[in-house]
């Protein structure tokens, strides 16, 4: 692939004094707003039941300019990044300033931080090597087990790179990678089919990924998954103790209560936790944080989307709630400072609160000792699709690897189970913390009011009282 020049939207665009001089236009009056411009360019391969099913390039470039006054925000945005298309923009956005009488917020805090490296992750590896990788691990996991009946694997990668203007005149820049390398195996026996999936990446080069050492791992793990599901029996159902597996299964946490601790619901009063500052929300030694700054990790922002350094934030401490994730608007509404949570999909989108990598910090307990506590329970270490309702934290989850649990012994594995309970609940309900804390792979993908970002989640082994488990067994 050809070397593509570095973003510089100053230099070959827009003047950046002119820019600068519209932004300011645009936030007279106002308590806050800037001008936010990105370029993104991403590929996905994806090789589908022995061939190359697709192969996409992607490239796009935009501006958005924002100008916040109260609760209000204006917002415009343009595939046009030019003089022209700004002084629309400014037009747009004032509107939500009004008559104006705002106090600008104060800058940013600068960082020096680099978290992740800024080359062209795409650059890695021709396009032929990328093809011929994933034909590579369609063949190997079809030579592993004769009961593989479809293989599906994909690649991706991307790099965005993203400046900042700010009222104040500075510019903040970031180059953002991301790649991931996904397989997912079918396996047949008996008529009966079941499938398994592996994957993960995060800010870092596609060399790692392509190495056939990682992906013939990855690939045996996706047809681990498989073979096990083959052998699940339909999941009881009841109110029954839970082991929840390390790593992955954080998930729950970021759903259950993660979205409950952003800035936006608290300050609304629509959130599960709105209101309880400072109050013993969880059992004793739970701590759960949510940290952009773990570098490489999918999650991690070397600054958020309107320039402020990504932090390590505490939100839960021994169990009593000690903080939320803030953007810089409701931050300001709140009387507090911002935590570098205010992310975007992409230029056409507004800055909202969002998580980056939550996860809980590892307790005393061994992981083998928890999941001998469960007398008639599941232990489930791997999690699919799930519904969360903000305002009460009610959450249903559906277990992509589950097994029973019967006097402390892990037995027969099961298939489709359900977790149903609320995060505020399940919080309280935690009775053993592992000392066994570990990351996702690098696979989640986090939505909110229709916007999409990459985040990470983690957790120990936990052991949760009482939850109610869905399933279809008598």
């Amino acid at each position: 692939m050809a070397e593509t020049t570095s973003f510089r939207p100053f230099e070959t665009l827009v003047d950046q004094d002119t820019a600068l001089g519209l932004l300011r236009e645009a936030v007279a009056g106002a308590d806050d707003g800037e001008l936010f411009l990105e370029r993104r360019r991403s590929e996905v391969m994806s090789f589908d039941d022995g061939r190359l099913r697709t192969a996409s390039y992607d490239a796009s470039e935009g501006f958005g300019l924002r100008a916040v006054r109260g609760e209000t925000a204006g917002y415009a945005h343009s595939t046009e990044i030019s003089e022209r298309s700004l002084r629309r923009a400014v037009e747009t956005a004032r509107l939500a300033v009004g008559a104006g009488g705002g106090t600008l917020a104060d800058a940013p805090q600068a960082t020096n931080l680099k978290l992740y490296g800024d080359a062209d992750p795409m650059a890695d590896a021709e396009f032929p090597v990328k093809v011929e990788t994933l034909s590579e691990i369609d063949a190997f996991a079809r030579a592993l087990d004769s009961r593989v009946v479809q293989v599906s694997a994909t690649i991706a990668a991307s790099l965005q790179e993203v400046a900042i203007l700010r009222p104040e005149g500075h510019v903040v820049t970031d180059i953002r990678p991301m790649t991931r390398l996904n397989v997912s195996v079918i396996v047949e026996e008996n008529g009966r089919r079941e499938s398994g999936g592996a994957g993960g990446g995060g800010r870092t080069r596609l060399t790692g990924l392509l190495d056939p050492s990682h992906w013939q791992d990855t690939t045996r793990e996706a047809l681990r998954i498989a073979l096990v599901n083959l052998e699940a029996v339909p999941a009881k159902a009841g109110v029954m103790d839970v082991a929840l597996g390390p790593g992955w299964p954080g998930i729950l946490l970021h759903e259950a209560i993660g979205h409950g601790l952003e800035g936006d619901f608290n300050r609304k009063k629509s959130s599960a936790f709105a209101g309880l500052m400072g109050q013993q929300i969880a059992a004793k030694g739970v701590t759960v944080l949510d940290d952009g700054t773990i570098p490489d990790r999918r999650g991690s922002i070397t600054v958020d989307d309107e320039g402020t350094p990504s932090g390590k934030n505490v939100l839960i401490e021994d169990g009593v709630l000690v903080g939320y994730m803030q953007d810089r608007q409701n931050a300001r509404l709140m009387g507090v400072k911002p935590t570098g949570n205010g992310r975007r999909e992409s230029y056409a989108h507004a800055p909202m609160p969002r998580m980056t990598n939550t996860y809980m910090l590892s307790g005393d307990a061994k992981p083998e000792e928890i999941v001998a506590e469960v007398k008639d329970g599941i232990y489930a270490v791997g999690f699919g699709g799930g519904q969360v309702d903000i305002t009460n934290g009610k959450f249903v989850f559906s277990c992509t690897e589950a097994y029973e649990v019967k006097n402390g012994k892990v037995g027969r594995p099961v298939k489709g189970a359900t977790l149903i309970g609320d995060g505020a609940t399940a919080l309280k309900q935690i009775r053993a913390v592992g000392s066994d804390m570990k990351l996702d792979p690098g696979i989640g993908n986090c939505g909110k009011a229709g916007q999409w970002v990459p985040v990470g989640v983690g957790q120990p082994t936990l052991l949760i009282g009482g939850l109610t488990v869905g399933g279809s067994a008598a």
